[in-house]
């Protein structure tokens, strides 16, 4: 038996059934899981004090491409719309290889880990030169994150009328093959899971309408959950108006891919009734604000999203049309575009870090994680608010209006990952100096 204790927290934010805010309180952690959450707790094991600290579940990022984070502030892409900005970095991508997986999906979760994120997903649709999903798999078990790699996949290349090389997709019988393999050798359906595997055809203008259906059937099948892009922009819209005579939404439900263990990245163009199916339907959705602002795709609907019961979480989409790992700042930017939007009452700061927690839990299907309650799995973030970000705040709660935006310590599975705003498990530099290194040979 493994023990730890946070101790003396002066807030824990416990995402809880009642959401629960306890001053000067302890947390108690064995064997992976959380024990207790009280006051004047003990142990035998090890102690960190969290004075002066805010503690919150950790943080969910319920969409990504992990392989992009080679492909920052690229200038072909930098102010380019997402059709074309995808057309920029494809021959990028093409040149990739399993160390290039690997390398920046170490970095990619680094990064994401030093913003208290301690579950995330990845969708990988593209495999060149020998790449596999079990390069990033590799490298999520190395730096000790919680993971939901999700096989995904394009066929449909530029001579059949799709965006992507024809070098860059897939026969659709050997995607079948590979994510019949995948799940089979990685996928973990228990409670406490390290490492779960979706199936994800990377979107409706890059798969046929056949793929779209196998994956549903086979995702059922294998008892996994499924992803996808959708609605993510006018063209993408357009798109599927032209091709498929319907809004996203109905060839998504007539498809198959709507359900409790479905969810969509992006969604900034539902429309309502496309809300309403996805809150019947219980149909997830991953809300990337920073990169729908930085691709110009507008403003997704998240307030009519929650108050019609649809599941909703954060996502900070690939550094490609992101350029930042920040899983703190999507939530920051999730309330502010709200306001933007429909007011300053719109969405406080609580209920954004409730998104970006319990609620990213809930999209990927976790309610094992995202909140800090006793038989919950300790995922666990600590916030240092006595630095300059939270000097002179009143609400030490009010993390995302004035509190760090980087974590102090993190938990995972009661494991320290993060300790003083450093990674513990690996050795960052050196992956650092081996990124910047693929980089340069990326711009040869």
């Amino acid at each position: 038996m493994t023990e730890t204790l946070l101790k003396n927290a002066d807030l824990i934010l416990t995402m809880d059934e009642s959401r629960q805010e306890l001053s000067k309180a302890d947390i108690l952690v064995r064997d992976g899981q959380i024990a207790r959450i009280g006051r004047g707790l003990e142990t035998q094991g090890e102690v960190h004090d969290v004075s002066g600290c805010v503690v919150t579940p950790g943080l969910v990022n319920t969409h990504h491409h992990l392989y992009q984070t080679l492909t920052r502030a690229v200038p072909g892409g930098q102010d380019a719309l997402l059709f074309g900005w995808l057309q920029t970095l494809y021959p990028i991508w093409s040149r990739f290889g399993p160390e290039e997986m690997f390398t920046s999906a170490q970095i990619g979760l680094a990064e994401l880990a030093l913003s208290g994120c301690t579950l995330s997903s990845d969708h990988l649709y593209l495999y060149p030169n020998g790449a596999r999903l079990e390069d990033t798999i590799a490298a999520a078990s190395e730096l000790g994150m919680r993971f939901h790699p999700t096989r995904g996949a394009m066929s449909i290349g530029e001579s059949d009328g799709g965006l992507p090389p024809d070098h860059l997709v897939e026969k659709e019988a050997a995607i079948l093959d590979d994510m019949v393999r995948v799940v089979d050798a990685f996928h973990d359906p228990s409670e406490g899971s390290m490492c779960r595997v979706g199936l994800a055809p990377c979107s409706p203008f890059s798969v046929s309408r056949d793929l779209m259906r196998d994956a549903a059937l086979l995702a059922r099948d294998k008892g996994v959950m499924l992803h996808t892009h959708l609605a993510e922009n006018d063209e993408d819209i357009a798109y599927s108006q032209a091709q498929f005579g319907c809004r996203p939404g109905q060839y998504a439900e007539e498809l198959g891919w709507t359900g409790p263990d479905v969810w969509h990245a992006h969604c900034v163009k539902l429309d309502g009734a496309e809300i309403d199916l996805f809150s019947r339907s219980e149909t997830g959705v991953a809300h990337c604000p920073c990169s729908n602002c930085r691709l110009g795709s507008g403003i997704a609907p998240v307030r009519a999203m929650r108050d019609a019961g649809v599941k909703v979480g954060l996502g900070a989409d690939g550094s490609a049309s992101n350029d930042n790992g920040n899983l703190m700042l999507e939530a920051r930017q999730a309330m502010l575009l709200q306001r933007v939007a429909n007011g300053a009452d719109a969405m406080s700061a609580r209920e954004a870090l409730e998104i970006a927690t319990r609620g990213g839990a809930d999209v990927l299907g976790r309610p094992d994680c995202g909140r800090l309650m006793p038989g919950k799995r300790a995922d666990i973030a600590v916030w240092d608010i006595r630095g300059i970000e939270s000097a002179g705040s009143w609400d030490p709660a009010a993390l995302l209006l004035a509190g760090p935006m980087s974590v102090k310590h993190l938990f995972v599975e009661g494991r320290q990952i993060v300790r003083d705003g450093h990674i513990t498990t690996i050795d960052l530099p050196r992956v650092i100096e081996r990124q910047n290194t693929l980089a340069r040979a990326l711009q040869a």
